[in-house]
């Protein structure tokens, strides 16, 4: 390119070109003007003052012509420094580089983001760029040595503050920190996201006043608006980023529970799709699940010889639980006898969008239960209990009349939707208000079943003549008690969350297991039907059926304290007519 090229590309060295001849323009008229006074002639002074103000109309376009190049030029690199801050992952690598940029852009010393701790309130120091001749003043973690009177006012007001000599600035020049840190150019604006300040951008110079105009302050605020709108998005994806590993954590912890429970798990959307299929509903159906997630619930289930179709279409249209025994002949495994429960699965708009069913393998109960009647059938009754009474030294058990309770402290769906350690808490506090009724009134523990207790009233560990009275009293006890824990917890239940069922009559009670590990248990159709009454009673009630209330009548000679209510009957599997069922409260 040839030098009249390269200055016509160049409009300020062309300006300065036009200066210097206007400069020889001006010597040749100087020149000029002593020859004519030589000869006793006069040049007009009009001419020479015309040309100067030419040169100085000159000079001031220079200024301007400048001024402009160095706005474009921050403008241009504002626009490269918003585009790396938003399409970065790394905001805070990013920050640090363009504040380095905008250090140089606006000719600061030092500068700084600062921000304001979502939580505590605490003004934090994001990002600090110090490489002024003064040095950093900064040792260890210690805070910068920059005027907080001018972060804490554009914090509270979200105006900038620019201050050209901040000694002689009327708002700033009585703040101490002012004065300490030798401060000169001070310029701050907010950051800005949704009408909130969360923030600050902070540069200053402590040498040189008047270093910042609007045009910098103007660069500032542009500069500031892209990196709220950075680190409101990057705070949203790190939180995104924290939600997403709180739901791995939650479903590998859900597939490790349902992994590990015992009893089958079955759950489908509103499709009929299977999506939920653990390790022992594997197990029981012998089917993996390979071939049942993904799969039509019903078509699963009829190829394991299992007919559900109408419990299944009776849950959904009901939107009601439904519980039932049966036995089917299962592919690889013979003839076995089953317990379903069968429940709606719900949304968080309490929406059905499909059902949940859990199963248990109850083929050894039923086999042991058909085992003392095929004996009772072959051998004299009194025989029959001597040989339980013997085989209770070692590992057998003994038949004996009992009450048997089943309590649901806190049913599953009426539960809060927090995290599942959250829910164990919770009916760990419902299942310790229970078991203190309990022990309180001489029953035994039999097991826990999550959110289900069951008690025994009258084993060979605390005989009692009247116990369907005592276990009767347990529950209303547990309603007493449940109704202080909801006061203490600040709910009002409508219905209360309890569901309470019992039953009288005999069962089958000792150790099982092994020599080396035991377990005290109860066994049998009456323990069976405790569990049936519960599951049919309603949120809130103590429901009991007319073979306990004829023991209470009995042994308590009609001095009772109690309302019987009656309530439709309740129908098992092997009862050809309903039990006469009753709700029961304290006399008033």
């Amino acid at each position: 390119m040839s030098e009249v090229e390269s200055t016509s590309a160049n409009p300020v060295a062309e300006l300065r070109h036009l200066e210097e001849l206007i400069d020889q323009i001006n010597k040749t008229l100087v020149a000029q003007r002593e020859l004519l006074r030589r000869h006793r002639l006069a040049m007009p002074p009009v001419i020479l003052d015309t040309l100067e103000s030419i040169k100085q109309d000159f000079k001031q376009l220079e200024n301007n012509v400048l001024s402009e190049q160095t706005e474009l030029q921050q403008l241009r690199a504002l626009s490269e420094m918003s585009t790396r801050i938003t399409t970065s992952l790394d905001v805070d690598v990013v920050l640090h580089e363009t504040m380095e940029l905008v250090i140089m852009l606006t000719n600061a010393e030092r500068g700084y983001v600062i921000l304001k701790h979502p939580e505590t309130g605490e003004m934090e120091f994001r990002v600090s760029n110090e490489s002024g001749v003064l040095g950093t003043g900064v040792t260890g973690g210690d805070r910068p040595q920059i005027s907080m009177t001018v972060v804490n006012e554009v914090m509270n007001t979200g105006e900038a503050l620019l201050a050209d000599n901040a000694f002689k600035d009327e708002r700033l020049a009585n703040q101490q920190s002012i004065i300490n840190f030798t401060l000169r150019s001070v310029l701050c604006v907010p950051l800005q996201y949704k009408d909130e300040t969360i923030g600050v951008v902070y540069v200053d110079n402590r040498l040189v006043s008047g270093v910042f105009t609007q045009r910098e302050k103007n660069l500032m605020m542009a500069f500031a608006n892209t990196v709220a709108v950075a680190i409101a998005n990057a705070r949203m994806y790190t939180h995104a980023e924290q939600i997403l590993a709180e739901i791995t954590q939650v479903k590998e912890l859900m597939d490790n529970i349902f992994s590990s429970v015992g009893s089958g798990i079955i759950a489908s959307d509103s499709n009929d799709l299977v999506h939920t299929f653990n390790r022992a509903a594997s197990e029981i159906l012998s089917v993996t699940p390979d071939v049942a997630v993904g799969f039509d619930l019903d078509h699963v289930l009829k190829n394991s010889a299992l007919q559900l179709t109408e419990q299944l279409e009776l849950v959904k249209q009901q939107d009601a639980d439904h519980t039932l025994e049966l036995s089917a002949e299962l592919p690889g495994r013979g003839q076995v006898a089953l317990a379903l429960s069968l429940s709606p699965l719900k949304d968080n708009n309490d929406m059905t969008q499909g059902v949940t069913m859990v199963m248990d393998d109850v083929t050894h109960l039923h086999e042991h239960e058909t085992t003392i009647n095929a004996m009772k059938r072959i051998l004299p009754e009194g025989m029959v209990d001597q040989i339980n009474e013997i085989a209770n030294i070692e590992m057998g058990g003994m038949r004996r009349e009992v009450t048997c309770i089943f309590a649901d402290v806190r049913p599953w769906h009426t539960m809060p939707d927090v995290s599942p350690s959250d829910k164990l808490k919770i009916i760990n506090q419902y299942q310790a208000v229970a078991t203190a009724c309990i022990h309180k009134c001489g029953g035994i523990i039999d097991k826990y079943m999550g959110n289900e207790v069951m008690a025994l009233f009258n084993t060979q560990l605390n005989p009692e003549v009247n116990h369907a009275q005592q276990a009767l009293e347990c529950a209303l006890l547990m309603r007493e008690h449940f109704e202080i824990l909801y006061r203490e917890l600040g709910i009002r239940p409508e219905p209360h969350y309890y569901i309470i069922g019992m039953y009288t009559g005999e069962a089958t009670l000792g150790n099982v297991g092994s020599f080396n590990r035991r377990e005290f248990t109860a066994l049998g159709h009456s323990i069976n039907t405790s569990k049936r009454i519960q599951e049919n009673a309603a949120r809130g009630t103590i429901t009991i059926v007319q073979q306990t209330l004829d023991h209470i009548e009995h042994y308590n000679n009609g001095r009772l304290t109690y309302q019987f209510r009656p309530r439709d009957p309740i129908f098992g599997k092997g009862l050809s007519q309903g039990m006469q069922a009753y709700e029961v409260y304290r006399s008033t």
